[in-house]
């Protein structure tokens, strides 16, 4: 039986988890684009669309934004593009009318957000058992 230093295998678990975790680090950012896409796709299609002109803008103005991050999963996110970011509060929620009364709420993010957090985990666990972290 050979020995080894202690000191060695210290530096080869160290290793090993640091290669562990660029790998989860990857898989989680290719499963966050992945996810992030189909999200932005599902909030164009579901997001109320107004009649006449101008009609869907707010439903096309749906994007995802990347920040990235050292060592760490990139930032991913969804939003509404300007000036239509103002409307998304109002229109999942309701709101009041100027002459009294209120507009009913057309929930449309929360189911999406709902598909998209249950998809996720998903596609992380699949990603990372599946070889993108091993």
């Amino acid at each position: 039986m050979t020995g080894i230093d202690t000191s060695q295998l210290a530096g080869e678990i160290t290793r090993g988890l640091e290669k562990y975790s660029k790998d989860v680090v990857k898989a989680v950012n290719v499963s966050s684009e992945k996810i992030g896409k189909a999200a932005v796709k599902k909030l164009k299609e579901t997001s109320p669309k107004r009649q006449g002109k101008g009609g869907g803008d707010y439903a096309k103005s749906w994007k995802m934004t990347t920040e990235p991050a050292v060592g760490q999963p990139d930032n991913r996110i969804i939003h509404a593009g300007k000036p239509h970011y103002r409307l998304t509060h109002l229109l999942e929620n309701g709101h009041a009318k100027a002459g009294g009364g209120r507009v009913a709420a057309r929930p449309h993010i929360g189911k999406v957000e709902e598909e998209v957090i249950k998809d996720f985990m998903t596609e992380v666990e699949e990603e990372i058992n599946n070889g993108g972290a091993s």
